[in-house]
């Protein structure tokens, strides 16, 4: 380990020291529990990607959302929608009709909305 004059561990050094505290969580359980902690949160993170438009990072959110909301199976259930219906729904490749989107979001907590576009200044 190497130190400073004055004692302090160097940034190298805690960089590459192995932790000796338990396993860390992953960042998509962080994330989750995120989630689950402030629901707020969440609605700022979708409402961002809603504005990009990305549609595979529109699914990956909706998916931490559903882990933090419970789980797909609960979310199904609250949504009144076919788990592994829901399930395909919300993979990677999933195009949600409106009407799930809805009812899914609905189970959330939350829903769609729609706004002006903030004026452009030249």
């Amino acid at each position: 380990m190497e130190r400073l004059d004055n004692g302090a561990i160097t940034v190298e050094d805690t960089m590459t020291r192995k932790s000796k505290s338990p396993a860390s969580q992953s960042h998509e359980d962080a994330t989750v529990e995120s989630f689950r902690k402030d629901p707020a949160l969440a609605v700022r993170y979708l409402n961002s990607i809603l504005e990009d438009g990305d549609q595979e990072e529109l699914m990956l959110a909706l998916r931490r959302m559903a882990k933090a909301f419970g789980g797909v199976q609960k979310l199904a259930e609250d949504a009144e929608l076919n788990a592994n219906t829901l399930y395909r729904t919300l993979s990677s490749q999933g195009n949600p009709e409106l009407k799930s989107l809805r009812a899914v979001l609905r189970a959330m907590g939350v829903q769609i909305t729609v706004r002006p576009l903030r004026k452009q200044v030249a």
